[in-house]
C-alpha cells in the first residue's frame, strides 16, 4: 500500500520535470464519468482535451456519451456517439480546423482474467461523418492491466496497464494507426480513480488527430446507482471509452 503511494506520487511531481526534458510531449486529458443503473446496463459520459507541446498547442477535443451493457462477467457491448474536434498544427486551436467529426459507435470488450493478470480484447466500428466526407473505421485493441499486492478488502489501489490498438479502414491504404499506452492507475476512493501514463501514437495519412509522444491524466469517476454492483466490480478502473 505505502509502495503504491510513494511510486504515484514520484510519478505525479515528476511532470514538472518531463515538461522541461520533454517539449516535444503532448498532454492527453480525460475526464470518464460513469452512472451504474443495475448489475448490467450503465451509462457513461467523457471528455479529452489534447495538446502536441506539454499543455501547449492545444490541438484536439472529443465529448462522447454512450450505454454499457454487461452480457455476461466477460462480455460487453456498448453503443456511444459523440463530437470530435481538430485543430490545425503550430498553436492553440488553429483554424480552420483539420476535421469537424460527428461519430456512432459500437464495440465489444471480451475480458478474461489469470489471477493478478487481466486481459482486455476490444472491437469497435466507427461510422464517421467528417468535414471531408463519411467514413468508416475498425479498431482493435489488447489491452493488459496487473494488480500487484492486496489491500485492506482483498484489492489492491494500484494497477499497472498496458494496451496497443490498431485502426483501419475500408479505403486504400486501409490501415491508418498505431496506438501503445503504458499507464499507472491509482483508487483514491471506492468512485475514483486517476491513471497516469504514457501514449506513442503513430499515424499513416491520417488528418484528423495526429500522433506523436503524449502524456497521459486521466480522471475516473463511477456514480452508482440504485442498484450498485457487488464491491469487486466497483474496484474496476476503466479505460477510455
Amino acid at each position: 500500500m505505502k509502495t503504491g503511494i510513494t511510486a504515484f506520487l514520484v510519478l505525479v511531481f515528476s511532470i514538472p520535470a518531463c515538461r522541461a526534458q520533454m517539449p516535444q510531449t503532448g498532454s492527453w486529458n480525460i475526464l470518464n464519468i460513469k452512472y451504474t443503473l443495475n448489475s448490467k446496463t450503465s451509462i457513461f459520459g467523457e471528455a479529452q482535451l489534447r495538446s502536441l507541446k506539454f499543455y501547449d498547442h492545444f490541438h484536439y477535443y472529443e465529448y462522447k456519451a454512450g450505454v454499457n451493457y454487461k452480457l455476461s462477467k466477460q462480455f460487453k457491448l456498448t453503443l456511444g456517439a459523440g463530437s470530435y474536434q481538430t485543430y490545425r498544427e503550430g498553436g492553440n486551436f488553429v483554424l480552420p480546423k483539420n476535421n469537424d467529426e460527428f461519430r456512432i459507435w459500437p464495440q465489444a470488450i471480451l475480458m478474461q482474467s489469470f489471477g493478478p493478470l487481466k486481459v482486455e480484447q476490444r472491437y469497435r466500428a466507427e461510422f464517421r461523418f467528417t468535414s471531408s466526407g463519411y467514413r468508416n473505421r475498425f479498431r482493435y485493441r489488447l489491452g493488459l492491466s496487473y494488480m500487484p499486492g492486496k489491500g485492506k478488502n482483498g484489492k489492491s489501489p494500484l494497477s499497472l496497464s498496458a494496451s496497443n490498438e490498431l485502426f483501419f479502414t475500408d479505403r486504400e491504404p486501409y490501415f491508418e494507426r498505431n496506438r501503445m499506452l503504458l499507464a499507472l492507475n491509482y483508487k483514491v476512493a471506492p468512485s475514483v480513480a486517476f491513471q497516469l501514463g504514457y501514449l506513442y501514437q503513430f499515424d499513416y495519412r491520417i488528418t484528423d488527430e495526429t500522433g506523436r509522444n503524449f502524456m497521459v491524466l486521466g480522471i475516473y469517476a463511477d456514480l452508482f446507482g440504485k442498484s450498485p454492483l457487488s464491491k469487486n466490480e466497483h474496484a474496476e478502473i476503466k479505460d477510455s471509452q
